[in-house]
């Protein structure tokens, strides 16, 4: 047998053998988007299998901790009655291979509105670490979300130092996260969703702060997202659900309008002052680390945006140009794309969403 012929074989058997997800990498510009999974939420069922080859990452929505503070997590998919085409579970588990084969990456993603998680304990973290790797082993999947929202994240009195946090359930958080990326290896993919709340606003309050008249929650994500940043696949902060947060240039800017995503997104890609500090500054994340979060439609959730303002913050963020009243701090043409509450919605609304991204990256 030829040398040329022997090699070839050999590269096809290697083929065979590696996981389709330690050949695919995220494309430059990915499209991420949430399926509810769970339950319906008025927009519909969408079986994993007919999510179309638009998405790059699918966040599967939620998995739950059976009680607050005890770690340990539950998944499972929608019930009949809620969901009365939803798949079986070998149908689910199937459906999940075939987008990972595509190229695509499947991902369970941890808390949502309802799901509060807060590991008070190192038991807590240890029961959170072998909870996730249960469910990300059974359904065959890439990695995990983090969108802690409520009260799962708070900081205590005294912690005031983002880069040497001292409260336990931050602690926690960060351990665990780390504990999985390590068990898992350099193709686990951690993405996170904050709200604005937990990390923008930490430019003007961090934690209780010193007088202890502050939300405690303000910028509790800083810790996490500082901690993991060298892990982190995307962070995508959720600019909906948001009231004003101020901007680098000192001024308000209010979610659904293109100068709000413009904002929002600059301060992760230049950093900012943590509570006015100019000696306490959250370093810039690389572009392609960070996506601009959105909603798919008008029910999805407060603060839509129209394609035309997604796309002229987009133009703003990654040409510089057509920009509003906010200037950023850099031209970013590595941005990794958008994220979207939810893939169910968004074909609720005829794919307005997804069609947009594709328009406009190509």
């Amino acid at each position: 047998m030829r040398r040329k012929a022997v090699v070839g074989i050999v590269f096809l058997l290697l083929g065979l053998l590696l996981p389709a997800t330690a050949q695919a990498a995220i494309p430059a510009h990915a499209l991420v988007g949430y399926l509810h999974a769970s339950f319906a939420n008025g927009s519909g069922y969408t079986r994993i299998a007919d999510v179309p080859e638009d998405w790059d990452i699918i966040d599967l929505a939620f998995a739950e901790p059976t009680s607050v503070t005890s770690g340990e997590l539950r998944f499972s998919l929608c019930p009949a009655a809620e969901c009365p085409n939803v798949e079986s579970e070998a149908e689910f588990i199937a459906g999940i291979k075939a987008q990972r084969e595509k190229g695509k990456k499947v991902v369970v993603s941890v808390g949502g509105q309802n799901g509060q998680v807060q590991l008070t304990t190192t038991a807590a973290r240890d029961a959170f670490v072998s909870s996730a790797s249960a469910i990300i082993d059974k359904y065959g999947l890439d990695g995990i979300d983090i969108d802690f929202e409520g009260h799962s994240l708070s900081l205590d009195a005294g912690d005031s130092d983002f880069k040497n946090p001292k409260t336990p359930v931050v602690v926690n958080l960060i351990s665990a996260l780390k504990t999985l990326k390590a068990k898992y290896g350099n193709d686990f993919v951690l993405t996170m969703a904050p709200e604005t709340f937990f990390v923008q606003l930490g430019h003007q309050f961090y934690g209780p702060g010193p007088n202890g008249s502050a939300d405690p929650r303000s910028g509790a994500y800083l810790p996490v997202i500082h901690a993991l940043r060298d892990s982190l696949t995307v962070l995508h902060v959720q600019d909906y659900n948001s009231g004003p947060i101020m901007g680098l240039d000192g001024q308000y800017h209010t979610m659904g309008t293109a100068d709000f995503h413009t904002a929002m997104t600059d301060m992760v890609l230049a950093g900012f002052p943590v509570a006015g500090d100019a000696a306490n500054v959250f370093p810039a994340l690389k572009p392609e680390q960070v996506a601009v979060g959105l909603p798919a439609a008008p029910s999805a959730g407060n603060g839509h945006t129209t394609p035309a303002d997604v796309r002229a913050s987009l133009d703003c963020l990654t040409k510089g140009s057509g920009c509003g009243s906010y200037e950023p701090h850099g031209t970013f043409p590595a941005l990794r794309g958008l994220m979207t509450w939810s893939i169910n919605w968004d074909k609720f609304n005829g794919w307005e969403f997804s069609k947009n991204f594709n328009s406009y990256f190509g």
